[in-house]
């Protein structure tokens, strides 16, 4: 199967989310992709800490991560704001920092992650 080129950022997205946080991530869901060459699009839901689900809204060059808590979303900081721009290590490193402030330190130094 041939990928669009939309599509293939955001496997690609996956592959580096896998990498950098390794069991931590888990169960993408890649869904609304447009590969409009003038108005791309795409989201990826995914669960990180095995604790909350995280969606990943790529429009137009601009992308970004919130917590889904039950139909509402809760926006992540992060400095890494043009898709084809960013330095992922450092994407991933502040979305890191931001879930580890919303989890207990008890559930993660139980599971072996702090």
């Amino acid at each position: 199967m041939q990928l669009n080129s939309t599509e293939q950022m955001a496997f690609d997205f996956n592959a580096k989310a896998r990498e950098f946080f390794c069991n931590r991530v888990d169960n993408f869901s890649i869904f609304d992709v447009n590969d409009d060459v003038n108005h791309r699009t795409f989201s990826i839901d995914f669960e990180l800490y095995n604790y909350f689900n995280i969606r990943l809204n790529y429009e137009r060059g601009r992308f970004g991560c919130s917590i889904n808590n039950g139909g509402n979303y809760i926006s992540l900081e992060n400095s890494q704001k043009w898709f084809d721009e960013a330095d992922f290590n450092i994407f991933f490193k502040e979305l890191k920092i931001e879930i580890e402030l919303r989890i207990p330190d008890k559930y993660l130094k139980a599971k072996e992650w702090i």
